[in-house]
């Protein structure tokens, strides 16, 4: 016990070395690439950036150089190779990379979570108990050397192909393993567990991405979620750090600036096609959101003016 506790601090770093210099490798320009194992991402950026507004799907996101501040709400978490990152339940975050050089960029893996696999895991070892209240659905975990060694050996199947059906199943179920049995854990088995409070606000959560453009109405939301209004407000803050409007808010800002940049919609129109009936409402939001007036925002991330 006490030589495997002494042996981990090496282990950990023999193994984030070959990480690195695989994906070195694999990923020799910025940018966020696909791999053959499909769950699986690598995110390379050669330079610190500003902070990238997302709604971010449930993921293990695991750096093995560089670092990275993400916000939630008001919250602030920042993570680098000691730490890991995972977020249970789609939430909206901004992200910004914050070390980085072309020399040494920030390497990041990113693992999406399929419920599913957890599911079954949790069939086959039952939790001990779940929390009657719900954590924060984004939560960083110190790294240990049985993670990332299972990590880097889904790593290096990348490197022989005909591997990949048999081996990485078996290597990605090990590492959901590895996750529930963190000390933050359970957090993912809230997720999985169909009567449990998180389960139910996820349904609410759910709900609000595909409707974001919809009027809000909470006792709807409570419905879907099968909580009474009350419980769902406190239950839906203690996951997302955000009250149920201020999660719409997000997700209709954030989509508004995706269509004035990628698709050229006007303020007006961007502000009305995502919901919002009073342009200067949407325009005071977007600023407290973005830190400038809508337009202005578009001609600076375009290089206008």
């Amino acid at each position: 016990m006490d030589m495997k506790v002494a042996a981990a601090p090496a282990d950990t770093a023999l193994h984030r070395a070959e990480l690195v210099r695989r994906l070195m490798q694999r990923v020799p320009t910025p940018g966020t690439f696909e791999t053959a194992i499909a769950p699986l991402h690598v995110i390379r950026c050669d330079a610190p950036n500003e902070p990238v507004h997302s709604v971010h799907r449930p993921a293990l996101c695991l750096i093995v150089q560089g670092s990275k501040a993400v916000r939630l709400g008001d919250e602030h978490y920042q993570y680098d190779p000691l730490n890991y990152l995972v977020v249970s339940v789609t939430l909206p975050v901004s992200g910004q990379v914050i070390e980085a050089t072309p020399e040494a960029p920030y390497l990041c893996i990113r693992l999406d979570l399929d419920p599913a696999q957890i599911a079954q895991l949790i069939a086959a070892a039952p939790p001990a108990g779940v929390p009657d209240e719900p954590g924060r659905g984004l939560f960083l975990e110190p790294i240990d050397a049985p993670l990332l060694d299972t990590m880097l050996r889904l790593v290096r199947l990348l490197d022989t192909p005909r591997d990949i059906g048999m081996l990485a199943p078996l290597a990605l179920r090990e590492l959901y393993y590895r996750l529930l049995r963190g000390n933050e854990g359970r957090r993912l088995y809230e997720i999985a567990l169909g009567d449990s409070q998180t389960h139910r606000v996820t349904r609410a959560i759910d709900w609000l991405n595909s409707h974001y453009t919809e009027p809000l109405r909470i006792e709807q939301l409570a419905q879907i979620a099968n909580l009474g209004t009350s419980t769902l407000h406190h239950r839906f803050k203690a996951v997302t750090a955000m009250s149920p409007l201020q999660y719409q808010k997000q997700l209709r800002l954030q989509e508004a600036r995706r269509l004035m940049i990628g698709e050229g919609l006007d303020v007006a129109s961007a502000c009305y096609r995502v919901g919002y009936e009073s342009p200067s409402q949407f325009s005071r939001e977007y600023s407290r959101q973005f830190g400038c007036p809508p337009s202005q925002d578009v001609k600076r991330l375009r290089g206008i003016g």
